[in-house]
Parts: structure tokens; C-alpha cells; sequence
């Protein structure tokens, strides 16, 4: 699924490189071939995935950079000058939101903003991906997937954010990128879909993987606030795997107006796991604990936030259109997962290798 000859010697930008997807995601590009760079603010957790990998001295730019800062953006941009753009920069958990919403807004709907202005100024040719979150759609608490053409909305600061990113680079395209005007097709714009992802290396609060792995190794027992919500998870690689998948496409189209139809790659898809992945936060820490046996308890928290209960993706457009479709189940998915974090804290061997080991695995799984 993914053409190690496209991306070798490819000049990438990884907004949000230091975090969670980003590291992921440089490393894998890294061992592609590419010639990746990144923007984003330093790492906000201790430990964090981008330290332990020690990857900053393979990047050809390692620029630590506030997105909502334009002129300084537009100077890395325009040092960089990549091939293909992957924009994860942003203000990502639903709690924090409700922290500093004004913050989560600025992040999420004006730096994206400005990630796009500084590419805009490019003189070259560019594929980017945009990515937002499953989140963006409006809770219709129904059982059904959600599908690209659904209403977006968002109850809570964050989600409502990323929905007005959506709609944000959606103008943005229309009025910049679809003009029959000779200088105005050097960006290819899509966004992309996905959330509840987990995965080795995760080391953020309030998320629900690393809080129960952090429980466990202390030998205490899992706290759930939302034990029966619903949701699509699947493993860090899967929707990666999506993004550069549809990178290539958007690259390999380079913008050929006569031809272009805005039904294809220049639009949002959703990268979610199959429909049995779709799963109660109870069977998800049930699942971990039968990797590493503990107990779990309910917690019952009086807050005010809003959490939807059912939230699952239809990924028929990203099978059609991009031929992808995720490779692990749920079983795979969580203990692949536990395992890392088991060799992590057993030290028998590095992050580095221990997120190499599952790249590989995942390449040669056929799905």
C-alpha cells in the first residue's frame, strides 16, 4: 500500500511533528526515504514519543515554532519548500478545550489558516493533507457511519474548532485553488478524518490508553469516566497509512484544472477502523487488561463537558477512491499496542526499535 519509491528523496513538512502522529509519522517517512522537516511547538509531555525516538537529527529541518506565529511561519515554509505538506499542528484533547477554549480556536481554525497562507506563497507545487479529527461531525448519537457529505458541527470547543478548520479550508481551496489562474493551482488541498487512535509511545493526559497504562505499571486500578461510549479505534499506523496514500494521489494529480473534479482527492475522507472495531471503552480496557491483568473501576466525575456516546466512521470513499482500508483488528490493534509499552518499561529494547518493529509488521500484513 505504500510505494517506498514515491516518497524517497521527497521534500515533506510535518506540522505537529513532535507530538504523538507526528513522531510516527516522520519516523515512517524517515525510513522511506523522505527528506522530512517539521514545524510545531516542543514536545508537551514527559516523556514524549519524539524524544525517545531521537529523531531530530535525521530531519532536515527541526524548526519549534508557534503555527499562530505567520511571519515566522512563512520564513520556515518558505525554507523548507515541500513536495507535500501533512498539517497535525493543533490543540487535540477535548478536555483542555474547555481549559482554553479562545487558545483551542486560534490553534486549531487560524493557525491552520496560516499553515495554508505560507504554502499558498510557495513557488512550487504542493499536496496537502489537513488534518482535522472523526469529531467534526454533528452528534447525531445514531448508529450509523458517518460519511464525508454529513452535517459538521461540534459540541464542545475542540470539536466545534476542527469543524470550522474543515470549513475554513474548504473556502480556502474554492477561492484559491479551483480559479482557472495559472499561479493559483500550486496547492492541492485535502483534509482527512480520524481520531481514537492508539498505539505505543502515547503519553498524553487525559487520553485513555496511556492513562490505563500508566495505572497499571503503578500496580492501581483504571479509572473510567464514559465506560459505555462507543468508539472507532484503531492503531497510530492505520490512518497514517491513509494520509499517505492520499498524499500521493493528490501529488500525482498535480493539479491538472482541465481534469480536476473536486469529488476526488482534493476533499476530505475518513479513515476509521472496520465496523467491528467500534468499541465501548469497557471492552477496550477489558481487552488491555487481558494483555496485562489489572482491574478497573467507574468514576464517577460531575462535570459539565460534553462526551458523545457513539461515534463510528464509514470509510467507503477512502476504500473507492484511495483503494486503503485499515489492516489490523481489534485484537492486533490492542496488543500490538500493550506490548510496546510492556517491552518499554521492561527495557528490552528502544522506542526507536519497538515503533520500527510495528511499521514493519504492518508493511508486510496484507490486511
Amino acid at each position: 500500500m505504500i510505494d517506498k519509491s514515491f516518497w524517497k528523496d521527497k521534500k515533506v513538512l510535518i506540522t505537529g511533528h513532535t507530538g504523538f502522529k507526528g513522531s510516527w509519522l516522520a519516523l515512517w517517512l524517515i525510513q522511506l526515504g523522505a527528506k522530512v522537516s517539521g514545524i510545531s511547538l516542543p514536545p508537551d509531555t514527559r516523556p514524549s514519543l519524539f524524544d525517545q525516538l531521537k529523531i531530530s537529527s535525521q530531519l532536515e529541518y527541526n524548526f519549534l515554532e508557534d503555527i499562530r506565529n505567520q511571519s515566522s511561519l512563512d520564513e520556515h515554509v518558505a525554507t523548507i519548500k515541500p513536495d507535500i505538506a501533512f498539517h497535525l499542528a493543533a490543540q487535540p484533547l477535548v478536555r483542555e478545550s474547555y481549559k482554553d477554549p479562545l487558545g483551542t480556536w486560534k490553534t486549531n481554525v487560524i493557525g491552520s489558516l496560516n499553515v495554508l497562507q505560507s504554502l499558498y506563497k510557495l513557488n512550487n507545487f504542493c499536496a496537502v493533507i489537513m488534518v482535522t479529527t472523526d469529531k467534526v461531525y454533528k452528534s447525531k448519537e445514531w448508529v450509523y457511519g458517518y460519511r464525508e457529505n454529513d452535517q459538521l458541527g461540534g459540541f464542545d470547543p475542540y470539536s466545534a474548532s476542527k469543524a470550522a478548520c474543515e470549513i475554513a479550508v474548504e473556502s480556502f481551496r474554492s477561492s484559491f485553488c479551483l480559479v482557472k489562474e495559472k499561479e493559483s493551482s500550486r496547492l492541492a488541498i485535502a483534509t482527512a478524518r480520524s481520531g481514537n487512535v492508539i498505539g505505543g509511545g502515547d503519553w498524553s493526559k487525559d487520553r485513555i490508553v496511556p492513562d490505563a497504562i500508566r495505572s497499571l505499571n503503578k500496580g492501581l486500578a483504571i479509572s473510567i469516566r464514559n465506560p459505555n461510549s462507543t468508539r472507532p479505534w484503531q492503531h497510530v499506523l492505520e490512518p497514517l497509512s491513509g494520509y499517505m496514500i492520499l498524499a500521493k494521489k493528490l501529488f500525482g494529480s498535480n493539479y491538472n484544472l482541465d481534469k480536476y473534479d473536486a469529488d476526488y482527492y482534493a476533499s476530505s475522507f475518513n479513515f476509521g477502523p472496520n465496523l467491528e472495531s467500534n468499541k465501548k471503552v469497557s471492552e477496550l480496557v477489558d481487552k488491555i487488561l487481558f494483555y496485562w491483568p489489572g482491574k478497573w473501576n467507574f468514576q464517577n466525575e460531575i462535570t459539565n463537558m460534553h462526551e458523545t456516546n457513539k461515534l463510528f466512521l464509514n470509510i467507503d470513499k477512502s476504500f473507492n477512491l484511495l483503494n486503503w482500508k485499515p489492516k489490523w483488528d481489534f485484537e492486533t490493534t490492542v496488543s500490538r499496542t500493550v506490548n510496546w509499552y510492556e517491552k518499554f518499561y521492561k527495557n528490552d529494547i528502544t522506542p526507536y526499535d519497538l515503533c520500527l518493529k510495528d511499521i514493519e509488521y504492518y508493511d508486510k500484513n496484507k490486511g
